[in-house]
């Protein structure tokens, strides 16, 4: 009991955890996460940072974060779009980390142990450290959310873990962006608001054909690489 009263806060917050993502299951959070998106576009720069905070928590809570990336575009265009959900999704994934390293270490164990591609995975990760973090993000075997606790009982260090994850996920954040800035760019154009000439829809589509093209080479290369280095992708 004694050890139980002194660790109350972090049980506490661990049952917060578990019934917030009880609640994504069970509610229509993704659309209430496109409504916020529209919201925290009017409010400039404090719309941005609450932006990220919500992306951080929900990477936490296990939601899925394709349509606040989709939404980000939509809301805030490409490169403010980009950095936004980049801050976001690094932040969720680092918070997700700690507290499968130093919360929650036994439960995350206890459920990879008994997974032979986890297991497998983390023997890779304990010779080849970020490097195959960085593959794996490129061209992910396990889901983004599970996968940050994952690595958290890993041997790989924080900061590297940090740096890996954030050049990994950068082509697949830059893509779904790229779909709400079009098609921000198509509800614009519907709603009669701001009409782009014929000259600027070939240039969006042809940007975003290329944004898919190079998303795809590059995640062919990871799984290349993956492949050499003797990781199941199965």
């Amino acid at each position: 009991m004694e050890k139980l009263a002194r660790y109350w806060k972090w049980i506490a917050a661990l049952v917060v955890i578990a019934a917030l993502f009880v609640a994504s299951r069970v509610l229509p959070v993704a659309d209430w996460l496109r409504g916020f998106s529209d919201w925290a576009g009017e409010l400039g720069p404090l719309g941005i940072v609450l932006f990220i905070v919500v992306y951080a928590l929900a990477t936490v809570l296990f939601v899925p974060g394709w349509p606040l990336t989709v939404a980000a575009g939509f809301t805030f265009g490409l490169f403010i779009g980009t950095a936004a959900v980049s801050a976001g999704s690094v932040l969720g994934a680092s918070a997700a980390f700690l507290i499968a390293r130093f919360l929650a270490r036994e439960q995350v164990e206890s459920r990879t142990k008994k997974n032979e591609k986890f297991r497998a995975i983390d023997g890779a990760i304990g010779e080849q450290g970020w490097k195959l973090i960085l593959l794996l993000r490129l061209s992910p075997i396990i889901p983004f959310n599970l996968s940050n606790y994952f690595y958290g009982v890993t041997a790989v260090p924080f900061w590297p873990y940090v740096f890996a994850s954030w050049i990994g996920m950068l082509p697949g954040t830059v893509l779904y962006v790229y779909l709400g800035t079009v098609g921000k760019a198509g509800v614009d154009a519907a709603a009669g608001a701001g009409g782009r000439s014929p000259w600027e829809w070939v240039a969006l589509g042809v940007g975003l054909a290329a944004t898919v093209a190079v998303t795809i080479w590059v995640a062919k290369i990871a799984r290349r690489a993956l492949k050499r280095s003797e990781t199941p992708t199965s």
